[in-house]
């Protein structure tokens, strides 16, 4: 204990009113002095007063929960998301360089092509599909190239109970339609923010006991299912709870019915074997979080 009160550290958590940065700032809060800005005050599409603002606070270590998530606009929005996702990243990864500080970092999925059935471990090879997909990776390769003590957290189908969210959409489709259409071959696992927090602080806590604990690990929940089988999960639940349905039938789909303007991977899984030998960790089934999720969207409901 006497070690972690020497090494307290001097957090900066970026994006903190996002969907992630609202768990980071419960979950960073008991490791050492917060200060976590929104996007006002700390804009990543403004690279230069973005580092202005790190240098006022001279961090010792950055939490960068600021991304740019809209997929499909990002298909015609390339220079911002760019910005946002790679560039503003890589002068965060080089003023923690310089100034001998640690950078988090949270990335996708989507930097891998989507083939094939097995869980992606952090080697393999990555092959974007889309414009966010490739400007994440190209703010992973960045930081790493930097020389800077990093983590990067990949993850997939990020929800929270704050803000919208893919149960949310479907809780008030089935009280409006009687047949629903989702994919059923996009195979992942849907993570909690708070779940991703959580096990963001934990290493954190580990780094200042180890400082040379680096590099990239995947974080999802444990367990993988389909859009289509996370959709059949909530009507069950939806149901058990009583509450008013109105649809009688989920039906499954392929991508291609179904297209948007970026290119989604059909296979979202991530092996996460690395991030729990290294940290000790153990991740939960994707059921646990989202039943915990939809317990607090619904204040009525049985836990």
């Amino acid at each position: 204990m006497s070690q972690l009160k020497h090494a307290a550290p001097k957090i900066l958590l970026l994006g903190a009113n996002g969907q992630l940065g609202w768990e980071l700032q419960r979950s960073l809060a008991c490791l050492g002095e917060l200060i976590a800005l929104d996007r006002r005050a700390a804009d990543l599409s403004m690279p230069d007063a973005l580092l202005a603002a790190v240098r006022h606070y001279q961090p010792t270590h950055i939490v960068n929960a600021a991304a740019y998530t809209a997929v499909d606009k990002a298909e015609t929005d390339v220079a911002l998301a760019r910005t946002i996702n790679a560039t503003a990243p890589s002068a965060l990864a080089q003023y923690a360089a310089r100034s001998k500080a640690t950078l988090i970092h949270f990335s996708t999925d989507y930097v891998f092509d989507g083939s094939g059935h097995q869980a992606r471990i952090e080697t393999d090879p990555t092959g974007p599909l889309s414009v966010y997909g490739q400007t994440k990776w190209e703010g992973e390769e960045l930081i790493r190239a930097s020389g800077c003590q990093h983590l990067i957290f990949r993850t997939s189908w990020v929800y929270a109970a704050r803000g919208g969210n893919f149960a949310k959409t479907m809780l008030r489709f089935f009280t409006q339609r009687e047949e629903l259409k989702v994919i059923a071959d996009q195979i992942g696992a849907p993570t909690g923010a708070d779940l991703i927090a959580d096990i963001t602080s934990q290493a954190l806590r580990q780094l200042l006991l180890a400082p040379t604990l680096s590099g990239t690990y995947h974080l999802v929940a444990n367990g993988q299912t389909s859009w289509h089988g996370y959709a059949s999960f909530l009507l069950d639940w939806a149901r058990a709870q009583g509450q008013p349905i109105k649809t009688k039938s989920i039906q499954a789909i392929a991508s291609s019915e179904y297209p948007m303007a970026a290119q989604r991977p059909l296979n979202s899984r991530l092996a996460t074997h690395k991030l729990q030998e290294t940290f000790g960790m153990h991740l939960p089934n994707w059921q646990t979080g989202v039943l915990r999720m939809l317990s607090e969207i619904s204040p009525d409901s049985t836990p």
